[in-house]
């Protein structure tokens, strides 16, 4: 399998975007439970906890609006592969299903947009 440099653009460009939001949770007070938490459904980016409620954070990093904002490629069919993630996870852990969905969104200056209870 080969990769464009456009391909590996994107996954830096991913990567830094998650790194800044999981130094922006923790600067919040929030706990790192689980980066990029793999299921069959998917990955979430971040697990956390965030005063007791577990925290299901999808990051979108962008480096620029060219295209839409990046909470507008969380769409109806990702919001539902988040769900079945989450329940993955709370039949791993066995932890109560307390949960809310955050986006963040990342652009290449580093400023972050954190959305709380995005669906």
């Amino acid at each position: 399998m080969s990769y464009s440099s456009q391909d590996v653009h994107k996954k830096v460009l991913g990567k830094k975007g998650e790194r800044l939001v999981e130094e922006y949770l923790k600067s919040q007070g929030c706990k790192i439970l689980k980066r990029n938490f793999r299921t069959p459904f998917g990955e979430a980016d971040l697990i956390v906890e965030d005063k007791g409620e577990i925290v299901f954070v999808e990051v979108k990093t962008r480096s620029s609006t060219f295209y839409g904002l990046p909470r507008e490629a969380v769409g109806k069919e990702k919001q539902k592969r988040y769900v079945k993630i989450a329940q993955t996870y709370w039949l791993k852990t066995g932890k109560e299903p307390n949960a809310r969905f955050d986006v963040a969104e990342v652009y290449a200056d580093g400023k972050i947009e954190y959305l709380k209870n995005a669906f």
